[in-house]
């Protein structure tokens, strides 16, 4: 582990529309001690091309290659593999302002935190400002995420020193691995803190996922029964404020 260094863990499937973009607002940052792992998860289109050209400008770019195994696969190989204090995950359709890094490691250091999270915009396909901005939770426990995942993934930031890496669970299928990743997290030392500075834009695409909540009911209360080990009545609970909150966010 080199001390200070930030690792930002990237995994890209058929990500060359926005990669470029992403690895841009990386290279802008205030905090320049960085190194960026772009897991390529078997990539179709031209991907691997673009990567390859930031790597040979700058080296702290690196291109890491692997079938494709999904974003929790992807995530976890470029934590193997990274080397930074501070571990971020950023995907590869999401932006982060030229002061993130240096903000919220300055906020860290303020809160004395193992995690911290921000609040963040939302954008389109055409990187144009949509909805409302997500508002971070100023104080976030371990009993708050057993309710809904209170971080964004883009803008977490881990810092291992204390505990050590973490990594994500594949065997859930790349479905709420990223709130499995935040809880366990979170839970090391029972408590996040949330910067309200905007300091991100996720990406909302339709079609996706995250956007389509609809699918996720299901995985939503499966998640709360087997890997939270809630009961049925606080499962089910959690599962319907979880649906209102999603509906209310894309509002």
């Amino acid at each position: 582990m080199i001390k200070g260094l930030v690792s930002i863990i990237t995994p890209c499937y058929n990500g060359a529309r926005y990669i470029s973009e992403t690895i841009d607002a990386v290279i802008a940052q205030t905090y320049g001690n960085l190194e960026m792992l772009i897991v390529d998860d078997g990539s179709k289109d031209e991907s691997a091309e673009i990567v390859k050209s930031y790597e040979q400008k700058d080296s702290r770019i690196h291109y890491i290659y692997q079938k494709n195994a999904g974003s929790a696969a992807a995530r976890n190989n470029g934590i193997r593999q990274a080397n930074g204090q501070y571990i971020a995950l950023l995907d590869a359709d999401d932006l982060w302002l030229p002061n993130f890094l240096e903000k919220q490691i300055a906020f860290m250091k303020e809160k004395n935190a193992v995690c911290v999270s921000c609040s963040y915009r939302r954008i389109n396909e055409n990187s144009e400002e949509i909805l409302r901005p997500t508002k971070v939770k100023r104080v976030i426990s371990k009993k708050d995420m057993q309710r809904r995942n209170y971080i964004g993934c883009l803008t977490g930031l881990y810092d291992s020193e204390k505990h050590g890496k973490i990594y994500l669970h594949e065997e859930l299928k790349s479905i709420r691995d990223d709130y499995a990743y935040w809880y366990d997290i979170v839970s090391l030392d029972g408590v996040a803190y949330g910067n309200p500075e905007i300091l991100a834009s996720y990406r909302v695409l339709s079609g996706s996922t995250t956007g389509n909540k609809k699918k996720l009911i299901k995985k939503q209360y499966q998640f709360y029964r087997d890997y939270l080990k809630l009961n049925l009545l606080k499962s089910a609970v959690n599962t319907v404020i979880w649906g209102i909150q999603g509906v209310l966010h894309f509002t």
